[in-house]
């Protein structure tokens, strides 16, 4: 077995994190204020939504801007910050829309559906570029979903997000 990569899963932890709170915090501080739903509104041929209203340009615009921002600050080129901004974003809106599928409603606990895509999809298109190992990627998304769970309800107690996960 290969040595863990802690470090480097660790960054991509803490630029995990900035990419799905700063769309929270924005929210909160923001409300509607620049807030298009990615899909327009427009609706799938099952006649629900494509992704839902609380997916955003601006929540995009800004999980990108973070993570581009926050990169160099933990070690890591501006580049690696864009991509796992960019990816975490394209896993949170894929599982919004199989949730939508689902028939779920926006923002629905969907355990697994809500942390799995949007941390496993920066790990894999980074594994070659950080040297991920399987482990590094099962540990990485393993601690993202706990350690989500856990921020969530300590952002809904600090009435920063709507419900507690």
């Amino acid at each position: 077995m290969s040595q863990l990569s802690l470090w480097p899963i660790a960054q991509f932890l803490v630029l995990l994190t900035l990419a799905n709170g700063v769309p929270v915090i924005a929210k909160r501080m923001l409300g509607d204020w620049l807030a298009w739903p990615i899909d327009g509104g427009w609706l799938f041929w099952d006649g629900q939504p494509l992704l839902g209203r609380s997916k955003t340009v601006r929540g995009l615009v800004l999980a990108i801007l973070a993570t581009t921002i926050g990169a160099p600050m933990i070690g890591l080129d501006i580049e690696t910050g864009m991509l796992v901004g960019f990816t975490a974003m394209v896993g949170d809106m894929f599982s919004s829309f199989l949730k939508r599928r689902l028939r779920l409603a926006p923002s629905a606990q969907a355990s697994g559906f809500d942390q799995v895509p949007e941390s496993l999809l920066p790990f894999l298109v980074a594994r070659n570029l950080v040297g991920f190992s399987a482990w590094d990627i099962l540990i990485g998304v393993g601690v993202f979903w706990i350690g989500e769970l856990l921020v969530s309800r300590f952002l809904y107690m600090l009435h920063v997000r709507d419900r507690p996960y």
